[in-house]
């Protein structure tokens, strides 16, 4: 009945009632889109509006030119040699696989090459940049500007290559670039383009930040598949700031000549009143051109794992216990304690007891008795035996550590050990173990536990020379500013019976560094042997036991020149050496004739000219600003 009465309502009323729930349902319809409408654009705006505009706006990184380096006269140890590279930008139009086969055809990519060009390519995301070729040359660019038509997408740009200069004469020092390897989230985004190196050792990576510059962009409007319609606005990249070295080259060629005698040395020569560094050398060396185009693995094994670890900077990487060089260290030590009184004289018979142990001195007959001016003249362990048990090693670590030991100096040198100052913290910290008085007998003549650098040997010996906390630095100071070294506190004739007690190892009958002398020469030398054992059953005298290269002992020598007015420090380690005073006491007289037939600190700083590539200041003046 109900359907009857629905079909006597009249066809107009049935009409009406539909058009107006429809009406209803597209009324209802438009309001909440309004209402979304409203949301989006009105209330949630200023959130959407970036990422709507990061959608139509894409950003190109435009990479700076590295910063180039220079010794401290101004000659070029690292520069950059402009080419060219071929990229192409990611979007869907793109046959990708074709038009790496066109570019490999032209610029010689073999189908290995092509393959992981590919492959690289499929992991990019859309609308980024692929380099499909770098270092190419002139004649490559032009064939591929002549198949133009037939490489859509492809650009063409400047590049720079890294070169270096003078090979493994600067090797460890100047170091080398190579490609970023990880990424972090808060990384300069500089840092993700495929053609920016980063370094990897030495001044290359020490003062990267300097070095590298700050990128630029270039702004594009793209559409929605990637595709660039217009260039919008461009900022152009800073380059990298240039450095001066403190390094003088024409002393490190000889420095490192004369260590290539060497199986496995290292030396450092530095200027006492402003730290710089004018010679560092590590033998042996590596040449960082090697590294510019890559290396393959077998000549990578060789240099990081073999057995003379060329890559190795030893001079700031190479720790070694450094024996009777330490003694300077515990008679400061003991003189500022009081445990010593500086006339003081003990016996050497050549044996020292303590607690059931025996302790021998190197010369085993004795010394038969020593002050500090003979025990450091003839390097008497019988005596710094005494001083060490007098003033404990609490005080003998603090010592070495107010003299530079045990430190990492933030000079632009990275990749430096820091070597060992023990105490009994850090014993148990280490071994979980109390602190035994045999531990400090070995510790006062530089044995034991005690290791340390060639860098901060030479450190200690300028602040012995000079009284003053002096800081190494590897970048050379223009005139006006030379950094202000604070005093060191010590006691004025503490420091200078040890400063007499050098003078006498080099200059008077019995010093065990007469091999030091400067024959000829006016200029008075100061400095100390050591000889560290690298074996518990060495003689310690230097001498070889069995033949073995391995088993021979360290040999050592620090010195400063001139002694009654200190200019320069040096310290040299050579490897299963023998004695100090036999093999590294004339390597460094060499050293001082090759600095006073052509002192360093006479030359003048060099007034450096714009790079042709891009202006950008002269000179970096700070150091230390690393890049991990």
């Amino acid at each position: 009945m109900a359907d009857d009465d629905n079909h006597d309502q009249p066809f107009g009323e049935r009409y009406t009632r539909r058009v107006l729930l429809l009406g209803l349902a597209q009324a209802a319809g438009f309001a909440a889109l309004g209402t979304r409408l409203y949301q989006l654009q009105v209330m949630e705006g200023g959130r959407f509006a970036p990422l709507a505009e990061d959608n139509r706006i894409d950003i190109k990184v435009l990479a700076p030119v590295r910063g180039r380096i220079f010794d401290r006269s101004g000659v070029e140890l690292a520069h950059n040699n402009e080419n060219y590279n071929a990229t192409v930008r990611i979007v869907r139009e793109v046959d990708l696989p074709k038009l790496i086969k066109l570019v490999g055809d032209v610029v010689n990519l073999s189908e290995t090459e092509q393959a992981a060009l590919a492959a690289k390519a499929k992991q990019q995301a859309r609308g980024s940049t692929l380099v499909l070729a770098s270092d190419l040359n002139f004649d490559q660019i032009a064939a591929l500007n002549l198949l133009a038509p037939q490489l859509p997408g492809v650009e063409t740009n400047n590049a720079h290559r890294r070169a270096y200069e003078h090979g493994v004469t600067m090797g460890h020092i100047v170091g080398y670039v190579g490609k970023v390897e990880r990424h972090a989230m808060d990384d300069d985004p500089l840092l993700r383009l495929q053609t920016v190196k980063v370094g990897k050792s030495g001044v290359e990576r020490g003062l990267e930040l300097t070095l590298r510059g700050k990128g630029g962009t270039r702004k594009f409007e793209v559409d929605s598949r990637g595709r660039i319609v217009r260039h919008l606005e461009e900022t152009e990249p800073v380059n990298g700031h240039d450095i001066v070295l403190s390094i003088d080259l024409e002393l490190q060629k000889k420095v490192v000549e004369r260590l290539a005698r060497e199986r496995r040395a290292a030396l450092v020569a530095l200027d006492v009143n402003t730290g710089e560094i004018v010679a560092m050398a590590s033998n042996p060396g590596y040449d960082p051109s090697h590294f510019v185009n890559g290396i393959d693995e077998e000549e990578w094994k060789a240099l990081s794992n073999g057995a003379d670890q060329p890559m190795l900077n030893r001079a700031i990487g190479g720790m070694y216990p450094p024996g009777s060089t330490f003694k300077m260290v515990t008679a400061l030590a003991a003189l500022q304690a009081n445990a010593m009184a500086p006339k003081e004289k003990c016996d050497c018979t050549g044996v020292f007891e303590l607690a059931g142990q025996t302790y021998r001195c190197w010369k085993r007959s004795g010394h038969v008795t020593a002050d500090l001016h003979k025990a450091l003249r003839e390097s008497c362990d019988l005596y710094f035996y005494e001083a060490a048990k007098r003033t404990g090693i609490s005080a003998i670590a603090a010592m070495a550590r107010r003299l530079g030991l045990g430190q990492i100096y933030d000079c632009g040198l990275p990749q430096q050990k820091r070597g060992v100052i023990p105490d009994p913290d850090w014993k148990r910290n280490e071994y979980r173990a109390g602190w035994l008085d045999g531990e400090t007998i070995l510790a006062g003549i530089g044995q034991g536990y005690v290791s340390s650098t060639p860098l901060q040997l030479a450190v200690m010996t300028a602040r012995i020379a000079t009284g003053r906390a002096v800081e190494p630095s590897i970048v050379r100071f223009d005139s006006g500013q030379l950094p202000p070294f604070s005093d060191l506190g010590l006691n004025a004739d503490h420091l200078q019976l040890v400063r007499d007690g050098m003078i006498a190892c080099v200059n008077e009958d019995g010093g065990t560094g007469a091999e030091a002398q400067m024959l000829g020469s006016r200029v008075l030398v100061a400095g100390k042997t050591g000889t560290s054992q690298v074996r518990t059953n060495s003689r310690g005298d230097g001498d070889d036991d069995d033949g073995i290269w391995e088993h021979r002992d360290h040999a050592l020598f620090v010195s400063y020149f001139p002694a009654t007015a200190p200019r320069y420090a040096i310290a040299c380690v050579i490897e299963h050496g023998g004695g100090g005073g036999k093999a590294a006491a004339p390597l460094v007289r060499d050293v001082m004739e090759y600095i006073l037939a052509d002192d360093p600190a006479g030359r003048p700083f060099p007034k450096l000219k714009v790079n042709a590539q891009g202006p950008r200041p002269s000179i970096a003046s700070g150091a230390g600003d690393g890049h991990g």
